[in-house]
């Protein structure tokens, strides 16, 4: 009891006195409440047969129903394969392309050039997703893509758009999304290499390292630790591929390779109205 009382005393006493840093949680507490817990609410309808005419609480209760037809159905192996093709194949590039750039820009001794090459970088991560789907869209258009022209150069026939083969639409959807990304990725690399002491490059170069010594030796093990952090943070989202872009770029020719869980929810939610059955995907 005594020791109670002595925790909430001290717990009063560090409110009081920075009462103000405790109010900064609120806006993120209700952010979470809003759009993280109240929306558990809804998942329910997972596991019920729900319409709109219905309260969620009248619809009658079906199980795993919703699952079953999902795991037996024609799109069930495309779906699933195409998120995983697509989050891996990101991963494996988007994980290690800011590293390499940061230690690029940490090799550029100019400031003035580093500067400039760092928003050069980042500019892209500001364009918006319609917008960058646009561009996409226009630079591999047949006739007048410039990206079009190029591939005939090599081979491609010219008269269809690579947007529309899809072998290739998982890599047009990763190197956008590197070009967009890869700049604002590597600002948080590029901190972490500038905190690492100049001492260890200095004895480095006593004994003789050269410079991809010295990265391997003193750079890559002094920023292991943000490392570790940033690759499982991105590997925890390794299902959420971006519906927007994926959408946007979608068409009927490349439909095969490019159906994902976010772009198959939305459709069989929004346009077939199939509520419960796409709640269920989407969990």
């Amino acid at each position: 009891g005594k020791y109670l009382s002595r925790q909430r005393r001290e717990w009063n006493q560090a409110f009081r006195r920075d009462y103000e840093l405790y109010l900064l949680l609120i806006p993120v507490i209700a952010f979470f409440v809003i759009f993280s817990y109240m929306p558990m609410y809804g998942l329910q309808i997972a596991f019920k047969d729900y319409t709109p005419a219905i309260s969620i609480e009248a619809a009658p209760w079906v199980g795993l129903k919703h699952l079953e037809r999902f795991l037996h159905s024609f799109y069930f192996d495309r779906v699933i394969r195409n998120t995983l093709m697509m989050s891996l194949y990101n991963l494996a590039i988007k994980i290690p392309a800011p590293i390499i750039l940061a230690l690029l820009f940490n090799e550029v001794r100019r400031k003035q050039t580093r500067v400039t090459l760092q928003v050069v970088s980042y500019s892209p991560y500001f364009v918006s997703t319609v917008v960058l789907a646009s561009m996409v869209v226009m630079f591999l258009t047949p006739g007048s893509g410039f990206m079009n022209e190029i591939l005939q150069l090599f081979g491609y026939p010219g008269q269809t758009s690579i947007l529309s083969v899809p072998a290739a639409f998982k890599h047009i959807y990763v190197w956008s999304e590197v070009w967009q990304n890869i700049g604002w990725d590597s600002i948080i690399y590029t901190a972490a290499i500038a905190g690492v002491p100049q001492e260890l490059y200095e004895v480095a170069r006593l004994d003789g390292a050269n410079k991809l010594k010295q990265i391997r030796y003193v750079t890559l093990p002094c920023i292991l630790p943000t490392i570790t952090i940033l690759a499982i943070m991105a590997i925890g989202g390794v299902l959420n591929v971006g519906y927007e872009k994926v959408f946007l770029l979608q068409n009927t020719s490349n439909l095969e390779a490019s159906e994902v869980i976010s772009t198959y929810v939305y459709k069989a939610g929004l346009e077939q109205a199939q509520y419960s059955f796409a709640s269920m995907v989407g969990l």
